[in-house]
């Protein structure tokens, strides 16, 4: 989620949330960041991978409409966040300029929560149980393409285990 809060919902504290440290319009510079290709119900996303806190924080702040439209094979873009353990995760989109969907995802890849993002707002979007990963793409395209809570993310392992070949 863009503005990133990946705030812990149980108060240990917010990565960037109301008041964090995202201040101006700071933003990840996507051509350096590993990517990989997951798939969902045989839609492939093309996913930037925020790993570290700093590019958590940042997600797809800034990131314009252009730059997350549909690659011409058809492959979707977005962003997977990756966080060391499972925990209660929020978002918001604050400095965020487009709107999203988000998916929180378990270790296992299963799918627990979805919300759709309003550009720019402050609102916390939980994960509402624990989650490892979120997915955000652009807004109503899991609605488009059918996907649900519950459905599988099938993640390459040298996303969940960096340098596993």
């Amino acid at each position: 989620m863009l503005g990133v809060a990946a705030c812990v919902l149980a108060g240990i504290g917010c990565e960037a949330g109301p008041g964090g440290p995202a201040v101006g319009k700071s933003r990840n510079d996507l051509a350096s960041m590993d990517t990989a290709v997951i798939t969902i119900n045989g839609h492939k996303f093309q996913v930037w991978i925020a790993r570290t806190p700093r590019q958590r924080e940042l997600g797809l702040m800034q990131v314009t409409a252009e730059e997350m439209k549909t690659l011409p094979d058809g492959v979707e873009r977005g962003m997977l966040f990756v966080f060391p353990a499972e925990q209660r995760l929020q978002f918001w989109m604050k400095d965020t300029i487009i709107p999203l969907d988000i998916a929180f995802l378990r270790s296992d890849g299963h799918i627990v929560k979805t919300h759709t993002m309003a550009p720019l707002e402050t609102r916390l979007y939980p994960s509402m149980m624990p989650a490892l990963m979120a997915l955000e793409v652009n807004a109503g395209l899991f609605h488009k393409l059918g996907i649900v809570e519950g459905d599988k993310v099938e993640i390459p392992e040298s996303v969940l285990k960096p340098g596993a070949s």
